[in-house]
């Protein structure tokens, strides 16, 4: 499925072909905009992969147009183990999905002796730098696009995001398929197919991260609020 000579690379896309793109696009459901996806990029396509709520309904959408898509999980070794369940599980239900789980540079230890104990208390941006941002991008160098599970809804810094994006971090084409979906439309989906998902879900986790760095969310509080609580961060820089 390689396609070659793409038209739609980030290199070549001007903010017009975005909005061209985005246009024709407009009305598609999201298992259109995985099929499209896929028919332009085939291989050079990469999904980067949370397990939350909403990976699970993108991981069935993206087996049903490619069963052997190549999945990336960026193992931070701070996940909770729900987390790592979880993953055991989808490898049963979807036996021929490629996952790799990409790993940082450094373990824990060497990261501890670099720049200390607990550097996600003190420095979570250079964390999130180490154990995630580098990594994917080890993990997609060679690709033209990756899918993210983003939805507009979730908070003010995606509220904007359309199906086709230029990712300014990484050089490539971001594709979001589930903008215009609502958290419990996720659900529903999730509960019609019985998917397999986090049970940290079912205590109020409704984003999963890392464990020193994921809280539950209080009745009224922000879907997100949970992440990186008591500080002005509110992306790990995949997202920026």
């Amino acid at each position: 499925m390689a396609q070659t000579a793409n038209p739609y690379t980030y290199e070549q896309l001007t903010p017009e072909d975005y909005d061209r793109l985005n246009e024709e696009l407009a009305g598609k459901d999201a298992l259109d905009i995985v099929r499209w996806a896929f028919q332009q990029y085939g291989d050079d396509l990469v999904y980067s992969c949370s397990f939350g709520a909403e990976a699970m309904v993108l991981l069935d959408l993206i087996s049903q147009v490619k069963p052997d898509a190549p999945i990336v999980f960026l193992d931070t070794n701070v996940h909770f183990p729900e987390t790592y369940a979880l993953i055991d599980r989808v490898r049963e239900r979807y036996p021929r999905l490629r996952i790799d789980m990409v790993q940082p540079e450094l373990t824990l230890a060497e990261q501890a002796a670099a720049h200390g104990e607990a550097l996600w208390d003190r420095d979570p941006d250079l964390c999130c730098q180490i154990r995630k941002m580098d990594p994917l991008r080890r993990a997609i160098t060679g690709k033209t696009a990756w899918f993210s599970g983003l939805r507009r809804e979730q908070s003010p810094t995606r509220a904007h995001l359309r199906y086709v994006n230029p990712d300014h971090n990484f050089a490539k084409v971001k594709i979001c398929p589930l903008i215009h979906w609502k958290l419990d439309e996720i659900w529903m989906y999730i509960r019609t197919f019985q998917l397999p998902y986090n049970p940290l879900h079912d205590q109020h986790y409704p984003s999963i991260g890392c464990m020193h760095c994921t809280r539950p969310v209080q009745p009224g509080e922000d879907e997100r609020a949970g992440r990186w609580a008591g500080l002005s961060k509110t992306e790990c820089g995949l997202h920026k």
